[in-house]
């Protein structure tokens, strides 16, 4: 390593699941990212090889942001309360509590499950879903004191 490049950068988060796609699909929809080339659904009548292995979710700029592994089997979280903890979240941000809301009625459109609310908080309002596949992730509204 040089100097100049003395830490190890982030790629991707990686989120294990028991369907790739459809969690790929989730976030794409939910964050507006677009499949990696080669990672699109394939045409019609075609086996959807990728989708049952690895995805991965790139940003407008190309940068891969998230990716998804199909695994056979997964503990879905029982986090806030029950014996499976959350192990790791998303956090995701927006800039008014208007935002908040329709961002809200979007993720529960596209499958999200909300397992807290605390969007009256004056200090960081804040909704708390669960993902199709059970990972949680929060949205919440940065620079809450602000807006």
């Amino acid at each position: 390593m040089t100097a100049q490049h003395s830490f190890p950068e982030l790629r991707q988060v990686v989120l294990d699941c028991p369907d790739a796609r459809v969690l790929a699909e989730f976030y794409r929809r939910l964050l507006g990212l677009r499949y990696r080339p080669g990672d699109e659904w394939p045409p019609d009548g075609e086996l959807d090889s990728r989708g049952q292995d690895w995805l991965v979710l790139q940003d407008a700029t190309g940068t891969a942001r998230l990716a998804f592994q199909q695994v056979a089997a997964l503990s879905r979280v029982s986090w806030p309360e029950g014996p499976v903890p959350q192990q790791m979240h998303l956090d995701l941000t927006v800039p008014t509590t208007a935002d908040l809301n329709t961002q809200h009625d979007r993720a529960v459109g596209l499958g999200a499950r909300l397992l807290r609310d605390r969007s009256a908080d004056q200090d960081e309002p804040l909704r708390v879903f669960a993902d199709p596949a059970g990972h949680p992730f929060c949205i919440f509204v940065a620079n809450a004191i602000a807006t």
